[in-house]
C-alpha cells in the first residue's frame, strides 16, 4: 500500500509539474499577444508579467482562502493560478471592457494588469471572506500597494489574538491568513516600501514580501537603485535573531522552479504559524518584452545581457529541467510533448483572445447600429440631410468604431439640427439621453457608496439634553468614543500617542486601560502606513478608526488616502469597500506646521472619501457616529481650540447623529448669507454679534461637510432670503473658497438671486505665522469677517453703512 501511495504521488507530481508548464506558457503568450495587440492599436497600453512566471505559480501554491494579496500590475499568473483570471479576462480587462460581468476586476476602469476580488455582494454587504483567495485592489502607483498591505497583515494578528474576534467566522479563521505582497525590486527605492517594511517588523505580522529583481527599473539598472546591488542584503539588519525579533529573510532564483517551490513553503509556513514578517528576494528574473509597450529594453540593455535573458528565461529553464527530471529511469515528458502544450497554449490564448475582442465590439456595434438608424431618420426630416447623411457614412465605414465616435457623432448631428423640432431628433435625444446614463454607470459610479449602507442613509437622531451640564469638549469625544468601542468588537483604534497617553488632547483618555492594547494602539511616526494599515483592516471586515496627529501631516498620508482609499470603491466599480474613518486636528493654533488648512488640496484630491469639518466636538462625535454605521470612508477633522472649549454633554451620547452632506444655519438673518466651516465658523458668530450691534444681521451657514456639500441646497435658500453671499475660508485664496463658490453659484444656480458681488475672505497665500499674532495677521479674524460684511452692505446701502473709510 505504501508503494501505491508513493507510486500515485509521483504521479499526482508530474501531472503538476506539466500543469505549471501549461499555465507558465499561456500565462506568457498571453503577455506576448497582450504586447500585440497594444502595437496594433486595440489596446492603449500594456504592462505584463511575463518573466515572473514561475516564481508566481510557486507562490500561489501557498496560497489559501481566506489569504490576501497586495500586489501591483505584473501579477497575473498568480491570479490564473489561483482561478481568479482567465485569458478572456485578462484581454478584457486590456480592452477596458465596461461590463463587470466580462472585466470583474475594475469593469474597464485600470488599465490592464490590474486585479481584484470581489469582497461584497450586489447589496454593499461583506461576503464571506474565508471562502476565497482575496486580492486586494491594485494601483498604478509604484509601491502604492504597500501601506495597505501592512493592515492586510494586522488584521490576522488582531484576529487571533483578540478573542472577541473569533465569533466573526466570515472574515477569518482565528487570524490564520496570511498577507501576500509582491513589488518590483526598483520600487522598493520608495519611502512605502521602507516605512511598511519597518512597521512590519515592529508589529510582527504575518506578511510574506516577494521582490521580483529583473536589474532594472524601466531603463534604470539596480546599481543606481539600491544599496549594496540587492534588497536583501540591504535588509540584512532587519533579519530576526534568537534575542531580536525581526524578519526572516529568504533569496532564490527566478528560474529555480524547486527551489522556489521550497522556499514559498518555508516562507509562508513560517508567517502562518509564527506570524513573522517574511521577504523572499528572487533574483534573476527575466522581462522578455521589457518594461512596457512604451519603450524597447534593446534601448538601454546589451547584447550580452539580452542574450543572458533568453538564456535564463524561466520557462526554458523550466523545460530544461522537466526534460532532465527522471522517475525509474525516464523522462516525464519528451520536448515533443512540451513543445505541444506550448503550441496548444499560444491556440489558447489566441482563441480566447478573439472571444474577448469580439464581446468587447459587440456591444459598440450594436449602439453604432442603433445610431445608423436614428441618422438615416433624421436626414429624412432635416433641412441639413447632406450634412447628416455625412456624418452617418463616416460612423457607417468604420469596422471598429468606439464609444467615443459613437457619442460625438450623435451629439454633432444634435447641433447640426439646432432649431428643427422633427419626430426624429427627439428620438435621437432620448437615445442620447438614454446611452449618457449608460455611460454614467460605466465611467462614473460608485465614487462613493451605493449601497443601503451610505452615509446619506444614516438617519439623523438629534442629542438629547436633560440638564446643563458644561465638559470640555474632549470629554464629549471620550464618552463617544467609549461608548461605541463597547459597542461594536471590531472596532480599533491607533495613531501616534493615541495608545498610552490617551492622544495629545486627550480624547482617548483611559481608553487603552479600558479595552487594551489590541483595540486601542501606539503607532510610530509613520503617517502613510497609519493610513495603509487603516485600509487593510477595514478590507478585512474590522472597523478602523486612524489618527493623524495634526491636519498638516496628512500630507505625509496624502499619496495613501489619494491613490487607494479615495479611488478604492470607484476602480472596482463598488466591489470592494474599505470603510475606514481617519480623525485628524487643526485649523487654528501656532505656527506653520500646526495650523494650516490646506482644505482645498484635500478636497480636490480626495473625491471619493466624505470629508468632515465639525465646529465643535459635539458635531465631531455625531459625525463618526454616522459614520461608523455606515460603509463609506471618511475624514473628520476636529477643530483644534474645542477640545477644551466647554460645551453641553447629552443624554444619548454613543447614539446621536449628525447627517452627512446638510449644512446647517445656526443663526437667522436677513442681510447677509455668511458661509464658513470649522474653527472659523466659531469667528463668524463673534463676528454676527457685533454686526448685528451695528445694524447688520447675517445668516450664517455651517457647511459641516464639504464632502458632500449641501445635498438639499439649504444654502441657495439662504441666499434667496440675504441676496449676498459671503464665503469665509481658512485656506488660501482660492482654496475651498472657490469650489463652495461653485457649488453655490453654479450648482445651485445661486447666482440668480445676488443682489451685490460675491465675497470670499480667505487666509493669506502663506502658511499662518507663529504665535496669536501670526494668527491673527495671516488668518481670517473677527475683525476681517466683520469689516469684510460692512463694507458689501456700506456699497448696498452707503446711507445707512457710512464707508468705514
Amino acid at each position: 500500500m505504501e508503494i501505491l501511495s508513493q507510486e500515485s504521488e509521483i504521479k499526482e507530481y508530474i501531472e503538476e509539474i506539466l500543469k505549471d508548464f501549461e499555465l507558465a506558457c499561456i500565462s506568457r503568450e498571453a503577455s506576448l499577444l497582450g504586447r500585440k495587440e497594444v502595437l496594433t492599436g486595440k489596446a492603449k497600453f500594456g504592462i505584463f508579467g511575463d518573466g515572473k512566471e514561475l516564481a508566481q505559480i510557486a507562490l500561489a501554491k501557498q496560497f489559501l482562502p481566506g489569504d490576501w494579496r497586495s500586489g501591483y500590475y505584473r501579477d497575473q499568473t498568480i491570479l490564473m493560478a489561483l482561478g481568479h483570471l482567465d485569458v478572456k479576462q485578462y484581454f478584457a480587462g486590456l480592452y477596458a471592457h465596461p461590463d463587470p460581468e466580462k472585466e470583474p476586476f475594475s469593469a474597464g476602469r485600470q488599465m490592464g494588469g490590474h486585479f481584484s476580488t470581489s469582497t461584497v455582494d450586489d447589496q454593499g454587504n461583506l461576503i464571506d471572506l474565508t471562502a476565497q483567495p482575496n486580492s486586494s485592489a491594485d494601483i498604478s502607483p509604484t509601491s502604492g500597494q504597500m501601506p495597505r498591505l501592512l493592515g492586510l497583515g494586522l488584521a490576522s494578528k488582531l484576529f487571533r489574538e483578540n478573542k472577541e474576534l473569533h465569533s466573526y467566522t466570515e472574515l477569518t479563521d482565528k487570524g490564520s491568513e496570511v498577507a501576500f505582497g509582491t513589488i518590483g525590486d526598483a520600487s522598493t527605492s520608495e519611502g512605502l516600501f521602507w516605512e511598511t517594511m519597518n512597521a512590519a517588523g515592529v508589529l510582527q505580522v504575518p506578511i510574506v514580501m516577494s521582490v521580483w529583481d529583473d536589474g532594472y527599473g524601466i531603463s534604470v539598472s539596480r546599481e543606481h537603485q539600491t544599496v549594496k546591488d540587492s534588497i536583501s542584503k540591504a535588509l540584512a539588519g532587519f533579519q530576526r535573531s534568537e534575542d531580536s525579533p525581526g524578519f526572516e529573510i529568504f533569496t532564490v532564483k527566478g528560474w529555480d522552479y524547486p527551489g522556489l517551490i521550497r522556499t514559498y513553503e518555508k516562507a509562508v509556513k513560517l508567517a502562518r504559524e509564527e506570524h513573522v514578517p517574511v521577504l523572499v528576494h528572487v533574483t534573476e528574473v527575466t522581462q522578455p518584452q521589457g518594461h512596457s509597450t512604451s519603450g524597447s529594453h534593446e534601448r538601454y540593455k546589451s547584447a550580452e545581457r539580452l542574450q543572458w535573458e533568453d538564456d535564463f528565461d524561466c520557462i526554458e529553464k523550466f523545460k530544461q529541467w522537466i526534460l532532465d527530471f527522471r522517475y525509474q529511469d525516464k523522462s516525464i515528458a519528451d520536448e515533443e510533448r512540451l513543445n505541444e502544450i506550448r503550441k496548444e497554449a499560444k491556440k489558447k490564448v489566441r482563441s480566447m483572445q478573439k472571444e474577448a475582442w469580439a464581446e468587447y465590439t459587440g456591444s459598440i456595434i450594436s449602439e453604432k447600429e442603433e445610431l445608423l438608424g436614428l441618422l438615416a431618420s433624421l436626414g429624412a426630416e432635416s433641412a441639413n440631410q447632406e450634412e447628416i447623411e455625412k456624418l452617418r457614412s463616416t460612423l457607417q465605414s468604420d469596422p471598429e468604431p468606439i464609444r467615443r465616435d459613437i457619442h460625438s457623432t450623435a451629439r454633432q448631428a444634435v447641433r447640426m439640427t439646432r432649431g428643427e423640432s422633427s419626430a426624429a431628433r427627439q428620438d435621437l435625444l432620448a437615445w442620447l439621453d438614454e446611452q449618457q446614463e449608460r455611460s454614467y454607470d460605466m465611467y462614473s459610479s460608485h465614487l462613493y457608496s451605493e449601497s443601503e449602507h451610505s452615509a446619506l442613509n444614516v438617519s439623523e437622531v438629534p442629542p438629547i439634553y436633560s440638564d446643563g451640564e458644561q465638559v470640555d469638549g474632549r470629554i464629549i469625544l471620550r464618552d463617544n468614543f467609549k461608548s461605541r468601542f463597547e459597542a461594536d468588537p471590531r472596532l480599533v483604534t491607533f495613531g501616534e500617542d493615541t495608545g498610552k497617553i490617551g492622544g495629545v488632547n486627550q480624547s482617548m483618555e483611559g481608553m487603552q486601560e479600558t479595552f487594551g492594547p489590541l483595540r486601542v494602539m501606539d503607532t510610530g511616526i509613520r503617517e502613510a502606513t497609519i493610513i495603509g494599515q487603516g485600509i487593510g483592516m477595514a478590507m478585512r471586515g474590522l472597523r478602523p478608526l486612524a489618527e493623524i496627529q495634526y491636519l498638516d501631516y496628512l500630507l505625509f498620508a496624502l499619496q495613501t488616502m489619494s491613490d487607494d482609499l479615495a479611488t478604492l470603491r470607484y476602480r472596482t466599480k463598488g466591489q470592494q469597500i474599505a470603510p475606514l474613518i481617519i480623525r485628524t486636528r487643526g485649523h487654528r493654533l501656532e505656527g506653520i506646521w500646526h495650523s494650516g488648512s490646506p482644505m482645498g488640496m484635500v478636497i480636490h484630491s480626495l473625491r471619493g472619501v466624505i470629508v468632515c469639518v465639525p465646529r465643535n466636538m459635539t458635531q465631531a462625535a455625531g459625525m463618526f457616529n454616522t459614520l461608523h454605521a455606515s460603509d463609506d470612508a471618511a475624514l473628520i477633522i476636529e477643530p483644534l481650540n474645542a477640545y477644551r472649549t466647554k460645551e453641553q454633554m447629552m443624554d444619548n451620547i454613543g447614539e446621536f447623529t449628525i447627517p452627512i452632506g446638510s449644512v446647517e444655519v445656526v443663526r437667522e438673518g436677513q442681510d447677509m448669507t455668511v458661509l464658513s466651516y470649522g474653527s472659523t465658523f466659531n469667528l463668524c458668530r463673534e463676528a454676527a454679534q457685533q454686526l448685528s450691534g451695528m445694524g447688520i444681521e447675517v445668516e450664517l451657514v455651517d457647511a459641516r461637510t464639504l464632502l458632500p456639500f449641501d445635498i438639499d441646497h439649504q444654502t441657495v435658500e439662504s441666499l434667496k432670503r440675504t441676496n449676498r453671499l459671503l464665503v469665509v475660508d481658512e485656506d488660501v485664496p482660492g482654496g475651498a473658497s472657490a469650489y463652495l463658490l461653485q457649488q453655490v453659484l453654479v450648482e445651485q444656480k445661486g447666482y440668480y438671486h445676488l443682489d451685490s458681488e460675491p465675497q470670499t475672505l480667505a487666509a493669506r497665500p502663506h502658511r499662518p505665522a507663529y504665535s496669536t499674532d501670526g494668527d491673527y495677521f495671516s488668518k481670517p479674524s473677527v475683525d476681517d469677517i466683520v469689516e469684510k460684511v460692512y463694507t458689501t452692505m456700506s456699497e448696498a446701502e452707503p446711507d445707512r453703512f457710512p464707508p468705514l473709510r
